[in-house]
């Protein structure tokens, strides 16, 4: 097993909010105090003993800048979820027993009446009962857009909130996320078929070799865990509504690092597997070009259950079952019970519970490969 290891997230996606600067310094941090205490409420709802509505960060704004009402429901609502899910992991043996939020604001612009400003979200959740070789804490670093509007006597009032990641898969999320489609493929080389994997727990026993095979899985998650906030130089960035995000490249990166080896050829053969800091292939890029390619190169066999997915596996997701799958994920750690940890990109997220994906997106559709 890996050595848990404390990370602190730092990376920074490029803010769509064009920054003014003759924004005073106090009207910034009034946004930024209101922005941290709607993240850090969605936060302490999945900690134990913690999140009631009575002690809400947000409850104290009044006067200068405060919640509109609609977003006062929006924000109810989503403690409400937010509890539910604590309340379901809970009985999935998963319980939290510290948070910690902190908003940072990356870019303002005033017009008018109107407001936008960018911030960065950085998370991390204390497990209650971590194994003692295991991950103590699970975090991640998000993106938001927040709008305001002035009223009639100069007060501001938080009006929207938009996810600007292309992940989604924040533990603290409530949004229904968009979906990428799948790009197409020649019809005479129709690509496989991944077969879905069950959320049943505990799972049937499918015990993997660790140390024996053909890839080094432990030089896997050390990439991951090096890489998880830290984007290595060495592969571009697929971040951005234009590329679709940096899950699958990420994922890619990894098992590279624990040896698998490059299949050169055209980018849009799903036949082809490659990445370099000039080049790369749909299938290292791409969600449903990987699965493609792991499949019919025999690199992968599906798994039964995602709960058998073990170091250096591959867990797919498609949120809304429409057959294309819209996010790739690796496992780095699998506790004593039988439950797998993810690392991932876009939404940069280290160790979180499959135990939690699965409580967050009951509706989805999940893939497991063993590597």
């Amino acid at each position: 097993m890996v050595a848990a290891v404390a990370l602190v997230p730092d990376w920074s996606a490029g803010a769509a909010v064009t920054n003014d600067p003759t924004v005073d310094a106090a009207t910034k941090a009034t946004f930024q105090r209101l922005a941290d205490a709607v993240f850090t409420d969605r936060t302490q709802a999945l900690v134990d003993g913690a999140g009631s509505a009575g002690t809400r960060h947000t409850s104290g704004f009044r006067g200068s800048v405060r919640l509109s009402g609609g977003q006062t429901h929006e924000q109810s609502t989503a403690l409400g979820r937010l509890r539910a899910r604590k309340s379901l992991l809970a009985k999935l043996g998963e319980k939290y027993s510290a948070g910690s939020t902190k908003v940072t604001l990356d870019a303002t612009e005033v017009h008018g009446r109107r407001a936008k400003v960018a911030v960065t979200e950085t998370t991390t959740l204390t497990y209650e009962k971590p194994a003692a070789k295991g991950p103590k804490t699970t975090g991640f670093q998000a993106h938001h857009e927040l709008s305001f509007k002035a009223g009639s006597s100069g007060d501001w009032q938080l009006t929207g909130i938009k996810d600007t990641d292309d992940g989604y898969l924040a533990v603290n999320q409530v949004a229904t996320p968009s979906v990428a489609k799948a790009k197409t493929t020649p019809a005479d080389d129709s690509p496989p078929d991944a077969p879905r994997a069950a959320t049943s727990w505990p799972a049937p026993a499918s015990p993997k070799n660790l140390t024996g095979g053909a890839y080094d899985y432990k030089a896997m998650v050390a990439y991951a865990q090096k890489y998880w906030s830290h984007y290595n130089p060495d592969y571009p960035d697929y971040n951005g509504e234009a590329d679709g995000g940096d899950c699958t490249n990420f994922v890619s990166q990894s098992l590279k690092a624990g040896g698998w080896k490059h299949v050169p050829g055209y980018t849009n053969d799903f036949h082809k597997w490659f990445g370099t800091a000039d080049i790369q292939s749909d299938s290292f890029v791409g969600v449903n070009e990987f699965s493609w390619f792991a499949l019919s190169s025999k690199r992968v066999t599906p798994l039964a259950d995602v709960y058998q997915a073990d170091l250096g596996d591959v867990i797919q997701m498609d949120f809304n079952r429409d057959g294309s799958k819209d996010h790739s994920m690796i496992v780095t750690y699998r506790d004593r019970y039988g439950v797998p940890y993810v690392t991932y990109h876009s939404t940069n997220t280290y160790n979180r519970s499959v135990a939690s994906l699965v409580a967050s997106y009951p509706n989805a559709y999940f893939y497991a490969y063993r590597t």
